[in-house]
Parts: C-alpha cells; sequence; structure tokens
C-alpha cells in the first residue's frame, strides 16, 4: 500500500534519510520520494550484516539498483506477547512488530513531518520485513548529545525539534524512545527511528508536561489528519481499532493545545517556521 502521494509530494525538494542505528554514511544525493520508495522496494540487498544495536536482531545490508547504491536498515521482528513490562508498566496483548516502522513514516508523511526515515515493507530472505533507508552523516545519538550537555549551534532550532519528536511520541503512543533511537546528523537534524515497539492502543497523553509548545506546521497536521487518510496510507500495516486510537489521541494533542494556547496566547505556544 502506497501512501498518497499527495502528502509525498511534500518531500520532493528534501534529502531523505532513513533510519538505523548510529553510523556515518556519505549522503546520498538528491532522491525523490518515489524513486527512494522503488528503491527500496526492488533494489538487490548483499552484504546483509547484523545493525550493531537494539534488541530485535535488525540487520544492515548494502542495497543497489545498478546506479544508486546505499544501506538499508532491515528489521523483521514481529513479536506477540500476553503481557509485558513496558517503561515500567504492565502491558497487555503486546506486540511488537516491523509494520509500526511503516506506520510511523507514513504518518509522519500525513502529518508534513520530514524527521522520520522512509520505510517500506518487502520480503528479504522469504520473511516480511520493513526495509528503511539507512540515515546518512549522524554525528551522535540523542545519548551522546545528551552526555556532551550541548544544544547545537541554535538551541531554539534544537528544541523545536524535541517538541515535534514529544508530539509524534504521543501521538503514536511510543513508549520506547530511548536516546538511542533518535539521531543526530552534522547538520543538527534530528531523525527518529525505531518504532517497532510504538502504535500502543492506549488512548491518553502520557507526559502532557513535555507538550509546551509545538510548531505551527506540525498543529495544522493535526488538525488536517482525517480517518479517512489514516485508513488510506495505513491499510495492511496497522489495524482499525489502533488507527481509531491515533485519531482519538490526535483529539486529545489538538485540545492540549487549545487549551493552552486560550490560557497562555498563541506566541507562548505556537512556534512559526
Amino acid at each position: 500500500m502506497r501512501v498518497p502521494r499527495r502528502p509525498l509530494a511534500l518531500f520532493a525538494a528534501l534529502f531523505l534519510y532513513a533510519g538505523a542505528v548510529h553510523a556515518r554514511q556519505a549522503p546520498a544525493p538528491p532522491i525523490s520520494p518515489e524513486a527512494m520508495e522503488a528503491f527500496l522496494l526492488n533494489a538487490e540487498l548483499s552484504d546483509i550484516r547484523g545493525a550493531g544495536a537494539g534488541v530485535t536482531d535488525s540487520l544492515r545490508a548494502t542495497a543497489s539498483d545498478g546506479r544508486l547504491t546505499h544501506d538499508v536498515h532491515i528489521q523483521a521482528v514481529d513479536d506477540r506477547r500476553s503481557g509485558i513490562i513496558v517503561a515500567g508498566r504492565a502491558e497487555l496483548n503486546f506486540r511488537d512488530s516491523y509494520n509500526y516502522n511503516i506506520a510511523a513514516y507514513r504518518l509522519a508523511v500525513l502529518l508534513g513531518m520530514d524527521s522520520v526515515p522512509m520505510s517500506v515493507r518487502r520480503a528479504v530472505r522469504g520473511v516480511p520485513a520493513a526495509v528503511t533507508w539507512w540515515v546518512d552523516d549522524v554525528a551522535m545519538t540523542e545519548r551522546e548529545r545528551f552526555e556532551q550537555s550541548t544544544l547545537g549551534p541554535n538551541p531554539a532550532v534544537t528544541a523545536q525539534q524535541f517538541y515535534g519528536m514529544y508530539v509524534f511520541d504521543e501521538l503514536i503512543q511510543n513508549r520506547d524512545r530511548n536516546r538511542g533511537n533518535a539521531l543526530w546528523t552534522s547538520d543538527w537534524k534530528l531523525w527518529l527511528i525505531d518504532h517497532t515497539r510504538a502504535f500502543r492502543p492506549d488512548v491518553e497523553l502520557t507526559r502532557p508536561e513535555r507538550l509546551s509548545r509545538i510548531g505551527r506546521d506540525l498543529l495544522e497536521g493535526l488538525r488536517q489528519l482525517t480517518p479517512e487518510a489514516l485508513d488510506a496510507a495505513m491499510d495492511g500495516v496497522l489495524d482499525r481499532p489502533l488507527r481509531s486510537a491515533v485519531i482519538q489521541r490526535r483529539d486529545l494533542l489538538v485540545q492540549h493545545f487549545d487549551e493552552r494556547i486560550a490560557r497562555l496566547g498563541e506566541a507562548a505556544v505556537v512556534i512559526d517556521p
């Protein structure tokens, strides 16, 4: 199921990268979303090896279509458990799925975000998997940034990217955003990777105290997200009850920020580009 072309067009002029673990690879030349999708779906995979981090036995591979060569990240985990402890709380009917990497990317596109790497479904060694473009030019993980106590050359822009991450993680109910699955490239862009444990069924804001500000474009993207658009983008990768939970959490997020705007004023809450 391809993401509707209208949201994909938002990325047409951008360099798109994709997720894995902390590593440095020379940036690839500019590539359109359509060309990137075709590459991820069809390029020949070689030198398949361990990705070097994480707990889901993810892999790294070199992909080539004869013109372009670039590494990709492969996750095939699809684990279901009756109960598990996640981030210090018990969760029933737990699922850890490669499909959620694909869902996170498609949802980010619908919202106009360009911080989640492109991910597609394809079979690797006969097993369905999420194949994701490897993040280029990674300078550090969020863990390393935190340890260095740096906010980069423009702390305000760095902070704005954190605000976006907090909103996105609430929307997808991501309880697994550790400091190893957020990456900073050398241009101080934050990339959000590894969402296999996101998209929980709970309808709540888990950490509303972090939701102090939001970018205007992201707030507008939330307002415009419709169940119909979500259904079209998520068919085959996200069950209908989980799609419904996304819309309900969207409503909670919009309500949260509308209340803050009414109380504090728009300038104190909404960040213009």
